[in-house]
């Protein structure tokens, strides 16, 4: 049974932490729905080694519901953005082949493909049209403002910047209008690059791209302590890949899950910038009906939650701790990757694709990755 324009809305606003906008989202759907058109979302993966639980569970759940809503959704597999980042040493070769890796790896992830299309940037440059769609939107663009972009790729504007860094901001942006999207459905340190989208759609007179920006997962050590606010303090403290006990990833061992959690940053009593908290918000809650706590009796017995409110509730309030709350998350992310450790120990292609990235992300610093 199709869905009405409010509750596809109601799906998206799941999935976006911040719109911009919803009048325009609206009014796209509506439009492309009486005129019987495709809509499309997409985002773009440079494939930089291993893959963490947000860019694993966390996607398979924006994109189950993103298609749950009838939109389309294109993946770009950014191996030519990767290497202009200096990726794997800029190894076109050894990139690819980590792309497969991902592509892999989301079959596995509970991801509903039918309504996905997996396409790599190293199909689309070989189009001249994409081409002059960079040079147009470089000749529309301060070099300070591309410089602000580099934000993007983990960069900054003080970094030390290769030319091809600067010409990757240009890329993204090319590629919103090549595909083409109606939709950038990425994380909010990717903003910039889609303002940018927006403002120069405008000269090009091209459709604005409505811009659906995601929760980014905060990583699991103690935050540090800035002045920075809003998507600045989102970004800082997200997970990262260079410390591997920031995060969990996709294919970490239930010994590994095991220790990450129970050494992971979580005051009692906390609920904002509690990394444990936002497991159980944005992924566990997400993939089950009910939390299940098992703890002797006399620290109050086995308790359930049939909401993420009610949970949160409880540990604001000092009914549920720490040691109670970390055993269950646990064991709920063991879980859910089950499947994905099973697939890629049991397969043999999968298993050959997944030596190889883990021996080639041997050979470069993890910073670089």
């Amino acid at each position: 049974m199709s869905l009405t324009l409010d509750e596809k809305i109601a799906l998206l606003k799941e999935v976006g932490e911040e719109i911009i906008n919803i009048d325009e989202l609206r009014e796209m759907i509506q439009w492309k729905t009486e005129h019987k058109e495709d809509i499309y979302a997409y985002d773009g993966f440079e494939p930089s080694g291993n893959i963490h639980i947000a860019q694993g569970l966390l996607r398979a759940i924006n994109v189950n519901k993103i298609t749950k809503a009838g939109i389309r959704f294109k993946f770009l597999i950014a191996d030519w953005h990767a290497a202009a980042n200096k990726k794997f040493g800029g190894n076109l070769e050894v990139i690819k082949e980590v792309g497969d890796f991902f592509i892999e790896l989301w079959k596995v992830s509970g991801m509903d493909l039918s309504k996905i299309e997996f396409i790599y940037a190293s199909d689309l440059i070989k189009d001249d049209k994409y081409w002059e769609l960079v040079l147009k939107i470089g000749i529309e663009t301060t070099l300070k403002r591309v410089k602000r972009c580099t934000q993007i790729m983990g960069r900054s504007e003080s970094d030390k910047l290769y030319a091809s860094q600067i010409l990757y901001p240009l890329m993204q942006c090319a590629d919103i209008f090549y595909l083409p999207a109606d939709i950038c459905q990425l994380g909010l340190d990717q903003r910039k690059v889609n303002m940018l989208a927006r403002e120069v759609a405008k000269k090009f007179n091209k459709p604005k791209p409505v811009a659906i920006h995601h929760h980014m997962l905060m990583g699991l050590n103690k935050p540090p302590a800035t002045n920075l606010t809003g998507v600045d303090r989102i970004i800082e403290i997200k997970m990262s890949k260079s410390d591997p006990d920031s995060s969990i990833f996709m294919l970490d061992s239930p010994i590994d899950v095991k220790r990450k959690i129970n050494k992971a940053y979580c005051p009692p009593n906390q609920i904002n910038e509690n990394p444990i908290l936002e497991y159980c918000k944005y992924i566990i809650f997400e993939l089950i009906d009910v939390f299940e706590v098992e703890r002797p009796q006399k620290y109050g017995g086995n308790i359930e939650y049939k909401s993420y409110n009610e949970l949160q509730k409880d540990y604001k309030e000092g009914k549920l701790n720490p040691p109670d709350l970390k055993p269950s998350v646990i064991k709920y992310l063991n879980k859910f990757l089950a499947p994905v450790l099973e697939h890629f120990e049991k397969d043999r292609n999968a298993n050959k694709l997944y030596q190889f990235v883990q021996n080639e992300y041997r050979k470069y610093k993890a910073n670089d990755i």
